[in-house]
């Protein structure tokens, strides 16, 4: 239903954005990191690392199958599933840290929604021309010409959302043989629908929500605000130097010949006349021209906005859409070399730093704004969980069990009074070669121990293979650990070549008379 006066509407329609191409610093910044993400994430599950004969040799594989995550020479298992919330800890530290220093320099520059949806613009640009060919395109009627560009354009976003789709469910399976299975339909159904909703949200959010979905659906932009203070390194454009601002000689001409006629009109009438703006005059945050007043550095051209992705105006001050993708830099510098002005006009900078600046002195080093305390935090926070990971990592066994004492019952009185306790044991080998261990048993010479299936308490464990035993611990009648209640044991293995070990604490459950 159509918004009337008495009843608006409580939404705006969106507005295609159209951003202009830019050449400069930060865009060949993202250049290299578009190039380098989008690489590391198409070819990753192609990369081989040769494990033996008994293991996958892919060198990322999360293995659902054998609940397994190999990154190339480390290979974590379900009961290590630390390391991945350490990961994650991490991450979430990590960007706090780079938001306190940077802003959002996560969303700007490396966020795959931003990576992808410059990815799509480029094949955008590539196809329909560049902005203004892409407004008077959106603008015209349909006609064959805007059908033939607007279908190679959009089966170029599909065949790049498929790939996309392609390449996460090859993380979930050895890539080669993944990839005939889906070309020949005999790959799990699993597999199709991943490929499929990865496919639809990859060329819905890169080729039509794009900025929505930061403004709207993303919560980061929300979080980011606790995250930052006036220390903190953004995008900004620096009023002072800018305002009021002009475009081009005549109009700057115009401009102060109308403040000077207004007001000498004043001056005749014996009092103050209001002032009123001519057409295309400028509108700058500081107003009409005062006699003797300068014009800033900005000519208004809009540069800055017709580059920006996310459709706004850097001049309008800090805001909940900017990314700081440091386009709006590249445009401004490009602008003011051809009018032979300084660079820096939109720059990175600290909000503390707007003082001194106004000042006409220097800012301060930025590396004095990055290390601040709360920064120093996050990176000993970070740092920390970093280094504890590591020594998990490489402090781990490459041998262990767990012990489950067989409760149903507890104990077991045989022919000759001995007790006996039943333990299920699981044997996990994580060396690249089959294993023979021996189970031996501490905490008092009474006990013996015994495996099912096996006369010297020997098992053999097959490479890379978590294996479930039926263990039997013993005392003779009349022993102390027969008659008490409970008495503690150490249940261990040790391979037999290697000499490596494993020991778990148990109890074993005597009968009280």
């Amino acid at each position: 239903m159509a918004s009337t006066d008495e009843n608006p509407g409580l939404y705006a329609a969106r507005e295609p954005i159209f951003p202009r191409r830019v050449h400069g610093t930060f865009r060949n910044l993202k250049w290299i990191i578009m190039a380098v993400t989008l690489g590391i994430y198409y070819l990753t599950p192609w990369i081989r690392w040769d494990r033996g004969p008994v293991l996958p040799d892919q060198a990322v594989l999360i293995d659902m199958a054998n609940r397994r995550f190999f990154f190339f020479w480390i290979e974590i298992w379900p009961h290590e599933f630390y390391f991945v919330a350490g990961l994650l800890v991490m991450a979430g530290l990590g960007l706090f840290l780079f938001t306190s220093a940077l802003g959002r320099v996560w969303c700007g520059y490396t966020c795959p929604q931003t990576v992808w949806t410059d990815l799509f613009i480029l094949v955008e640009r590539w196809i329909e021309g560049d902005r203004n060919a892409r407004v008077r395109l959106h603008r015209e009627a349909w006609s064959a010409r805007k059908v033939r560009l607007r279908t190679t354009k959009w089966i170029t976003w599909l065949l790049i959302a498929m790939a996309t789709g392609g390449a996460w469910v090859f993380y979930f399976a050895d890539a080669p043989t993944l990839l005939v299975d889906l070309f020949t339909l005999n790959a799990h159904p699993a597999a199709y629908t991943t490929v499929f909703i990865l496919t639809m949200t990859t060329f819905i959010f890169g080729g039509f929500a794009r900025e929505q979905i930061c403004i709207y659906a993303c919560p980061w932009p929300r979080i980011q605000a606790a995250m930052m203070d006036e220390e903190t390194i953004t995008v900004a454009y620096r009023e002072w130097r800018g305002e009021p601002r002009g475009k081009g000689k005549r109009r700057r001409e115009m401009a102060e010949a109308a403040v000077a006629t207004t007001r000498a009109a004043g001056e005749k009438t014996g009092g103050t006349s209001p002032f009123v703006p001519m057409p295309g005059m400028p509108s700058g945050v500081g107003g009409p021209l005062k006699p003797g007043e300068e014009f800033g550095d900005c000519i208004d051209c809009n540069a800055c906005v017709n580059v920006c992705p996310m459709g706004i105006d850097i001049r309008d001050g800090q805001q909940l859409a900017c990314i700081t993708c440091a386009l709006c830099i590249d445009a401004c510098d490009e602008v003011m070399e051809k009018v032979g002005k300084p660079t820096g006009l939109i720059g990175y900078m600290a909000l503390t730093d707007e003082k001194a600046e106004r000042a006409g002195n220097p800012p301060r080093n930025i590396w004095k704004h990055v290390f601040r305390p709360r920064v120093i935090l996050y990176t000993a926070l970070w740092s920390l969980v970093g280094v504890g990971l590591l020594v998990a990592l490489f402090l781990r066994p490459e041998i262990d069990m767990t012990v489950a004492p067989v409760r149903n019952p507890t104990f077991v009185v045989l022919s000759d009074g001995t007790i006996r306790n039943t333990y299920d044991v699981r044997v996990r080998n994580k060396l690249g070669e089959e294993q023979t261990f021996r189970f031996s048993v501490s905490g008092d010479p009474a006990f013996s121990v015994e495996v099912e299936g096996s006369d010297d308490a020997t098992v053999t464990v097959p490479a890379d293979t978590l294996q479930l035993e039926r263990v039997y611990v013993t005392a003779p009648p009349g022993s102390a650990p027969a008659t008490a209640e409970a008495t503690p044991l150490t249940l261990g293995i040790e391979d037999v070549e290697g000499g490596a070990q494993s020991e778990v604490d148990t109890v074993f459950n005597g009968k009280v008379n």
